[in-house]
């Protein structure tokens, strides 16, 4: 049964699709509309095209254009300057989507970064592949134009070729080097949908994708200014960032430093030990930090470094909370965009009821009163098929405006990850912190056993001496850690204020366009009813 419905509704929807009106009267009186039902109209695939709701790259809808006279119905409405204005696309025709609004993100309005993502080409893997030609993958052409002085200046222009594994080199660096910024994300590797979608889908997917993730690097004041990114985009050839070692043989080379670490035989990398210890490279920092956080949790002893910063937590507590109402919303305006989309094709089924029953009475009609019943059909029908085209135009507008509630999800979860940078660099300074106690509580030990033998302990104050060394060097890591921990607080501070800015800017903007759109468009197709109300006020006099 559910198959036999879907088959009619698809049916119904080419039917509508293929309707032609030719409305003489400029959209402003029916009496003079013909409406035609055409299953062969030649120009159905070339020349109409609906607004897609799942295709919010579309910024209007084009029914039969070569049929001028039918297009004067879809006149823009009294908001129509505003409804489109703020839908301004790249010259490249693929709308930017900015992280935040590039308009407050940049500090000199007249300094651009634009990026587009194009021509994905098939290539082989020359290397790590068993069959000779086995391995194949795809690499896409980035073209940057830009005025910026760190690319070279005014009028620079040049373009590269890379491929995913590039994209994810470049978020890993970006991470790393610039922890407690709001990074976008990249886009995932999505080897499920890569083997489940046409490839030629899937690649275009993905060239949209990575335009989009490129853009918003571009698009965040600091990043975009980055060293790692300006190599990205301008290096030729292979791309000179490190690349990612993966996760085990990262566990592998941990598993063998840890023998020599437990012995004491491996010195401290100050500048190492103050980062976080995560990927399996340092077990034994691992060990240490996980104990930590344990202690932090369970235990009743205070860490001797505490997050105290009252600001940071309300903020923290307030956009937990903002992220948790804007998942509500954003799952209401999907609702929204779907009762839209099923109130356009349920008038415009509607409307191709009439239209059947326009022709039945039209063919049956014996007096003049039956033909005239069989035009106010007609006027129904083309009422119903022109507001239905009007919802699915509507709706698309809808999805471009609403849109900005799914970007802000992605937005938190940059949010979250800056979040977590800070609590794993408090977790290393309070790690190290119990360390440097834990080395001064054993040498106090062995100092004290130590003075019980006269002369001294030969072996005891050798490790005395090593353990001091080891203080020193702890003590340095320390420093360090505590210096990466006070830059990341400030670049969170930075990037919430900035933040709630763009924020109240993208929201007020995104309202703004919504309300105009829906105002817009409901003008519109009261419009469209009202003339057909006038139409029948014979009904209302006759009746009289």
């Amino acid at each position: 049964m559910m198959c036999i419905e879907e088959t009619n509704l698809h049916e119904s929807r080419e039917e509508m699709e293929s309707l032609v009106l030719d409305d003489s009267s400029n959209g402003q009186s029916h009496s003079g509309a013909k409406l035609v039902l055409n299953h062969d109209d030649p120009l159905r695939s070339s020349s109409s095209s609906f607004m897609d709701p799942q295709n919010p790259n579309s910024n209007s809808i084009s029914i039969l254009s070569s049929h001028a006279s039918f297009n004067a119905f879809l006149d823009p409405p009294s908001y129509a300057e505003a409804i489109f204005t703020s839908f301004d696309s790249s010259s490249n025709g693929h709308d930017q989507i900015p992280l935040f609004s590039s308009s407050n993100s940049n500090p000199r309005s007249s300094d651009f970064l634009q990026i587009s993502v194009s021509d994905p080409q098939k290539e082989q893997e020359l290397s790590n592949s068993l069959v000779p030609g086995g391995t194949t993958y795809y690499t896409y052409l980035i073209t940057t134009r830009t005025n910026l002085p760190e690319f070279g200046g005014s009028g620079s222009e040049f373009s590269v070729r890379r491929r995913f594994k590039d994209v994810v080199t470049l978020s890993d660096r970006l991470s790393e080097s610039y922890r407690g910024f709001f990074i976008p994300l990249r886009p995932d590797k999505s080897v499920v949908e890569s083997q489940v979608m046409a490839k030629q889908e899937f690649v275009e997917q993905r060239r949209v994708s990575l335009e989009k993730y490129l853009r918003r690097l571009a698009a965040h004041p600091v990043i975009r200014r980055s060293e790692e990114l300006r190599v990205f985009l301008e290096a030729k050839g292979k791309l000179p960032l490190p690349k990612s070692v993966d996760v085990a043989s990262r566990v592998i080379d941990g598993a063998a430093r840890l023998p020599r670490q437990l012995l004491g035989e491996e010195a401290i990398d100050v500048n190492e030990a103050a980062q976080p210890a995560k990927g399996g490279r340092d077990l034994l920092r691992m060990f240490r930090e996980l104990k930590q956080a344990v202690s932090n949790d369970w235990s009743s002893v205070k860490p001797v470094v505490v997050e105290e910063d009252k600001w940071f937590l309300e903020k923290k507590e307030k956009l937990m909370e903002f992220e948790q109402e804007l998942s509500n919303v954003s799952q209401q305006a999907e609702s929204l965009v779907k009762a839209q989309q099923d109130m356009g094709e349920t008038i415009g089924e509607l409307g191709l009821v009439f239209v059947k029953l326009t022709k039945f009475e039209t063919e049956e009609a014996v007096f003049d009163s039956q033909r005239e019943r069989a035009g106010d059909m007609k006027n129904v029908a083309t009422a119903a098929v022109k507001s239905s085209r009007l919802y699915r135009e509507l709706n698309g507008q809808t999805v471009k405006h609403l849109e900005k509630l799914h970007e802000y999800l992605g937005i938190m979860l940059a949010v979250n990850n800056a979040f977590s940078d800070r609590s794993s660099a408090l977790l290393t300074v309070q790690t190290l912190s119990s360390d440097l106690a834990s080395l001064h509580l054993k040498i106090e030990k062995l100092e004290a056993a130590s003075a019980k033998i006269f002369g001294g302990d030969r072996s005891r104050l050798r490790r005395i001496e090593e353990l001091k060394e080891t203080v020193r060097a702890t003590e340095d890591a320390k420093i360090c850690a505590e210096r990466e921990y006070e830059r990341i607080k400030e670049n969170i501070r930075s990037e919430l204020e900035r933040h709630d800015k763009e924020r109240h800017d993208d929201f007020m903007s995104m309202l703004r366009g919504f309300v105009v759109n829906q105002a817009g468009y409901a003008e519109k197709m009261a419009n469209v009813w009202e003339t057909l109300a006038e139409e029948t006020n014979a009904y209302v006099k006759d009746g009289s």
